[in-house]
């Protein structure tokens, strides 16, 4: 019931977001494609952000965290945004290349 609330709070708050932002260059594209996959489940009020199923993975040894954090960081650079993860600015990556610099979040939480 927790992860249901945390993404039915996060999709209204980003959804939100676009239909607020004027400069957002790809609203119309998202929104059709929230809104075509909102359509397909009648629990949807109109769009679907997050896909409904979830498949929690135990991080329980040191092999599994790096391979997800890994993989996580390597979403930005695959994508195209970035050459490196540590240049995201949106990510953790950072943590783990300088003891110096730190991520967003950690700027946020010190502040």
């Amino acid at each position: 019931m927790v992860f249901k609330n945390i993404k039915s709070f996060t999709a209204i708050k980003i959804i939100d977001a676009i239909l607020q932002n004027k400069q957002e260059s790809r609203k119309e594209w998202m929104l059709q494609l929230f809104e075509q996959y909102g359509k397909e489940k009648s629990s949807n009020h109109r769009y679907q952000f997050w896909q409904h199923e979830n498949h929690p993975i135990l991080l329980d040894n040191k092999e599994i965290y790096d391979q997800r954090t890994n993989y996580l960081h390597g979403n930005p650079v695959r994508a195209g945004f970035v050459r490196e993860a540590k240049d995201w600015l949106h990510s953790s990556a950072i943590d783990y290349y300088s003891t110096t610099e730190k991520g967003l979040l950690d700027l946020v939480i010190l502040e």
